[in-house]
């Protein structure tokens, strides 16, 4: 399917990949009447694309309604973190409280050794240092991004 999927994006028939991606090859085939091939001649091509504009008001239907299950996939992991972040702060256990800002400064922490090493000229190996990089990014993303996304969500609901 994905050969298929980039002929499409190639000849620039977006909504039909996107349609092949949410729905399979046979559903797309049979909507529009078209045999979908990877190596489809010119003329296949020019015939997809009136077909394309013909259906172009269901074919972007299909689009928004993944785009509307991405979208309340997000929302529902995001409350399952809010939720879980609840559940923490509720607990008795010092550990669970302060896990996420001990863990952001703990990768703070190693960064700025690295960051330390390579200005005295001590060999600080690249690929730490990048991994370091790409956790600070997440936590920092999960620990500050997250109440903003609660906020919004907040915003929006109101």
């Amino acid at each position: 399917m994905l050969p298929i999927i980039q002929t499409l994006l190639q000849n620039g028939l977006g909504l039909v990949a996107n349609a092949v991606m949410a729905k399979g090859q046979a559903f797309v085939e049979d909507k529009l009447g078209v045999k979908l091939a990877p190596n489809m001649s010119p003329e296949q091509i020019a015939q997809l694309k009136i077909k394309e504009m013909e259906h172009e008001e269901e074919l972007l239907r299909l689009r928004l309604e993944e785009n509307k299950l991405d979208i309340e996939t997000i929302k529902i992991d995001s409350e399952a973190v809010t939720d879980r972040w609840k559940a923490d702060m509720a607990s008795d256990s010092w550990l669970s409280k302060n896990i996420r800002p001990m863990t952001l400064i703990a990768i703070l922490a190693g960064y700025f050794v690295f960051a330390l090493m390579s200005a005295f000229g001590l060999d600080a190996n690249v690929n730490y240092v990048t991994l370091l990089g790409q956790w600070g990014q997440i936590v920092m993303l999960a620990y500050f991004g997250g109440r903003t996304v609660e906020k919004v969500m907040e915003i929006k609901n109101k």
